[in-house]
């Protein structure tokens, strides 16, 4: 038999585990960050491409571009108050190229309203980060005989069913806006519900709705051009874009106080390190100046955050929602 030198002996031992340390490390659970983001990285979105939190977030993915070098693609997926975008993107890839531009519908709204739906609004995806706040306005027609909340109950009442108000989704806080408000003053407000903000707005400058809850981006142009006017505003305080403008607390309707968010989320499963990757760049980019004073043009406000802070948010509004939910006595349409 044929003996090994020592010295031979002792460097294939030192191979050897070499690449076994190599392979225990290949098979290791991973956090998975490595260099994210190494490709583009997909957000997808619940309303329709040219809606104000479109325009908003695409002014995040260029920050997010310059500090990253990759595009941060918007991909509309619009309609059933959020679960299109927010199945997609439970059934995407947990890697952190695929995000979700998570809201107060899809995540604290729908599970309260619907009986059925296609992701669990806890357990399907991973909190990244809050992201953008701002309220709402009621605008109404040119043509109505109203400049404030109280006026427009007086002539809207003896009408019955034929005022009709627009969301720009259903089961949205737009939606339960008009809800609050018929169940508060006895109105009876028709629901018409569209897909995304756009045309929302066609279709009360246009006349066929006679009052929307909407952003006051969206609005502001028509108001300036005469096509509407807005009666009140949901914030706590009046809007620095509008401030003659009462909010409905002033105006003595203080549940119709609402602050509408949206937030990051990824696929459930997705590695914390990418998680931490993720909330790192985002909040860099909410954080910068530029988007900071482009958003303030919108009425919007940067939110970021932790993903903790995200979770904690979350389970707040969620609780808030479920008992306007409850006493409303609003379900949807499966």
């Amino acid at each position: 038999m044929k003996l090994i030198p020592r010295q031979g002996l002792l460097m294939g031992c030192a191979t050897l585990a070499l690449a076994l340390t190599g392979l225990a490390r290949a098979q290791a659970p991973s956090s998975g960050a490595g260099n994210w983001p190494e490709r583009p990285v997909r957000i997808v979105v619940p309303f329709a491409a040219g809606n104000t939190l479109d325009t908003a977030v695409r002014v995040v993915a260029e920050e997010f571009r310059k500090n990253t070098g990759q595009p941060l693609l918007v991909e509309a997926r619009p309609g059933g108050s959020g679960i299109v975008a927010a199945q997609a993107v439970a059934q995407a890839a947990p890697d952190g190229y695929t995000l979700l531009l998570s809201n107060t519908s899809m995540l604290t709204i729908n599970p309260h309203t619907f009986s059925k739906l296609p992701y669990d609004a806890e357990k399907s995806f991973k909190p990244v980060s809050n992201f953008l706040g701002t309220a709402m306005v009621m605008a109404v027609h040119a043509s109505v005989p109203a400049s404030n909340v109280r006026e427009f109950i007086e002539w809207a009442r003896p009408q019955g069913g034929k005022v009709a108000y627009a969301s720009f989704t259903a089961g949205n806080s737009s939606h339960f806006a008009g809800v609050i408000l018929n169940q508060k003053t006895g109105l009876n407000m028709v629901h018409v519900p569209f897909n995304g903000t756009p045309p929302a707005v066609q279709n009360l400058v246009g006349g066929q709705v006679q009052a929307a809850f909407l952003p006051l981006l969206a609005v502001k142009p028509h108001l300036e051009a005469g096509r509407g006017k807005v009666l009140a505003v949901t914030s706590p305080q009046r809007s620095a874009l509008m401030p003659a403008v009462a909010t409905f607390t002033e105006q003595g309707y203080p549940e119709l106080e609402i602050y509408i968010w949206a937030a990051v989320s990824a696929p459930a499963g997705t590695p914390d390190g990418v998680i931490a990757s993720v909330n790192r760049e985002l909040v860099k980019a909410l954080r910068s100046q530029e988007v900071k004073d482009k958003w303030r043009t919108m009425d919007f406000e940067t939110l970021p955050s932790t993903p903790e802070e995200l979770a904690r948010f979350v389970a707040a509004d969620y609780k808030r929602w479920g008992d306007a939910v409850r006493l409303s006595g609003f379900k949807a349409s499966e």
